[in-house]
């Protein structure tokens, strides 16, 4: 997976909203992670439209050290979402108003990473 672009020193904190909207036309899956550094992150989001043999699935993972733990799978399909941090979870926001959320194995109240990739075109990125 080629990634699009990878920010450090971007905080994200405790109870800040991310959105992302994305196009997503003839795209098989595209990945966001949100951590410490390429070898800590506290979530890897993993829409797989056709991809990796999942269709309309997210994979949710995290890092710590270098070692992926166990991957979490959810079917769904979506264009837009909004990714909350608390300090237990992850909180993902459908256009549909559900929500999916994914523990914060790590359990920090700020990340500094940030990294998009895939094959997905980035609409717009609003950080509140």
């Amino acid at each position: 997976m080629c990634f699009l672009f990878c920010l450090k020193h971007l905080f994200i904190y405790l109870f800040q909203s991310v959105f992302f909207l994305f196009v997503i036309s003839l795209c098989r899956n595209f990945s966001i992670n949100i951590g410490h550094d390429a070898e800590n992150i506290g979530m890897h989001f993993n829409p797989r439209f056709d991809a990796s043999g999942d269709t309309n699935t997210i994979v949710f993972n995290s890092k710590s050290g270098g070692d992926w733990g166990e991957e979490c799978r959810e079917e769904t399909s979506l264009l837009c979402f909004h990714i909350n941090l608390s300090m237990e979870s992850f909180y993902i926001k459908l256009p549909d108003g559900s929500m999916l959320d994914f523990p914060n194995r790590l359990g920090d109240i700020k990340y500094k990473y940030f990294s998009i990739g895939g094959d997905a075109r980035i609409v717009g990125i609003k950080i509140k």
